[in-house]
């Protein structure tokens, strides 16, 4: 057998089940790989070693019992520092919540659970999950295992890293303006942003905006579909239900199906202003042009359905969304710099203000869903730059950016991606190109409202076109 690190989630679940490897030895395998690596990478901010060689022990009993198994029996994951964990630290990268202990798991946690995996830990993210890159007061900055002097992206930065240095075959993250598919590009893997209310944020969200989702980080298409298939389970009292497949189906079966005559929108022109695409980004969205209609699809130019107002709008929001967060007013002083900056702001937005740049979004969103109702999906790329390195949005201890500017080159950094948190339609990230430097850069397909089975089903045809699950980092022999 390869390293068990190259297994896939789906491939290490089958491998359980055929007895050729014991989820004792996969917990055991990737806790190694951790324990030696993660130095270099700052993916995890807690690990939960002894929890995690128990609940493997008890996978291991429950397979030789002959029980009927869950379909990821087994498999090691991980969950993102901002989701709650009952009895295991939730810091949500800030000083202020580093002791803060929760006595109960949001739904994807219970419900991962639940699919048969095994959580090995909570993975870094930045301070209430506000910047696109991940650097925090409370440990080492998420790099990209490609080049370690980089950064891994944000907020998921540290499930992102995980992937991609073959700490888990899969992981949990969320994405509020692009903080699934941002770490996704800069790190060389695949990362699904699903429809608003696929995946429940309870029990305990008070996200009044609908910005932001729950979804997977995976090497593969197949992985993300099996981890939706086993999270997108309605909950009492969600405010929003994306429509189910129909009976049936599942979003793993989806993958099977190779579509065929899409219409694909594409377009390149950033929605914020002065942000300029580097070449390596466009080759990337041209390259996935190319392949896209080698694959008999249709691609076709056309303009950016958004118009710039929506940026402010949403900033309006994102302020008011920080400036939520319950901080004690005693240990305001202790939050990072652009977590104090976006909070002063929020505090300055007047209800009417939050009111009308929400109903700004909804309406501009209305007109773009309907601007690219004739397409099956659109391509854009993920990220106008490549990976960022460490510093580059907020400086040094010695010489700081001013947070401004610093939430400046985040909007320039990501400008494609924010955009599809206000329309609620599923985007992804796919990893289709590496720079002449060696440093993964991701293109984003967005698919129709609710219409992750669709998207899914064109991922994994473009991934089988161009595969990119055996291309790894210069650390996944170590």
């Amino acid at each position: 057998m390869a390293d068990l690190h190259d297994l896939s989630a789906l491939d290490a679940a089958a491998a359980i089940r055929r007895r050729e490897v014991s989820s004792s030895e996969l917990v055991a395998h990737f806790l190694d790989r951790i324990q030696r690596l993660d130095g270099q990478v700052g993916a995890f901010v807690t690990v939960t070693d002894a929890a995690a060689r128990e609940q493997a022990r008890q996978a291991d009993a429950q397979l030789l019992s002959g029980a009927e198994l869950p379909p990821l029996h087994g498999v090691p994951t991980a969950i993102k520092d901002l989701n709650l964990t009952a009895g295991v630290p939730t810091k949500l990268g800030s000083r202020v919540y580093r002791d803060f202990v929760p006595d109960l798991d949001d739904h994807v946690v219970t419900l991962l659970r639940q699919a048969g995996t095994i959580s090995l830990g909570k993975t870094a993210t930045p301070e209430l999950g506000l910047p696109c890159y991940t650097e925090t007061d409370i440990g080492p900055p998420a790099r990209t295992p490609w080049d370690t002097g980089r950064l891994a992206g944000g907020s998921s930065g540290g499930a992102a890293a995980a992937v991609a240095a073959g700490f888990v075959p899969i992981a949990q993250g969320s994405d509020g303006g692009g903080s699934i598919r941002i770490p996704a590009s800069v790190t060389g893997v695949y990362g699904i942003k699903p429809s608003r209310g696929r995946i429940s944020r309870g029990p305990l969200d008070a996200d009044s905006s609908g910005l932001s989702v729950l979804g997977p980080l995976a090497r593969t298409v197949r992985d993300a579909a099996a981890f939706l298939d086993a999270t997108a389970v309605p909950q009492p009292g969600d405010p929003n239900w994306a429509p189910p497949l129909p009976a049936g189906e599942t979003f793993l079966d989806w993958c099977d199906r190779a579509p065929s005559g899409l219409r694909i929108g594409r377009y390149l022109q950033p929605p914020i202003p002065g942000a300029e695409v580097d070449l390596e980004c466009r080759t990337a969205w041209e390259f996935a042009s190319v392949l896209l209609e080698s694959l008999g699809h249709e691609v076709m130019d056309m303009p950016m359905p958004m118009p710039a107002a929506v940026i402010p709008a949403f900033e309006t929001v994102w302020a008011v969304s920080a400036a939520s967060a319950p901080v004690n007013p005693d240990r305001e002083a202790e939050l990072r710099p652009l977590t104090r900056y976006l909070r002063e702001r929020g505090r300055g937005i007047s209800a009417t203000e939050y009111s009308t740049a929400l109903g700004l979004l909804n309406l501009v969103s209305r007109q773009a869903i309907a601007a690219t109702a004739e397409f099956d999906a659109v391509l854009t790329p993920t990220l106008a730059l490549t990976p960022r390195p460490i510093g580059w949005f907020s400086g040094t201890a010695a010489d700081p950016v001013d947070p401004a500017e610093d939430f400046e080159r985040q909007k320039r950094f990501t400008p494609f991606t924010a955009v599809y948190n206000a329309t609620g339609q599923p985007a992804a990230s796919l990893p289709l190109h590496w720079s002449a430097e060696g440093l993964p850069v991701g293109v984003m397909l967005v698919g129709r409202p609710a219409g992750e089975a669709a998207l899914l089903a064109l991922s994994a045809q473009v991934e089988a076109a161009a595969p990119w699950a055996d291309r790894h980092p210069p650390m996944w022999k170590a």
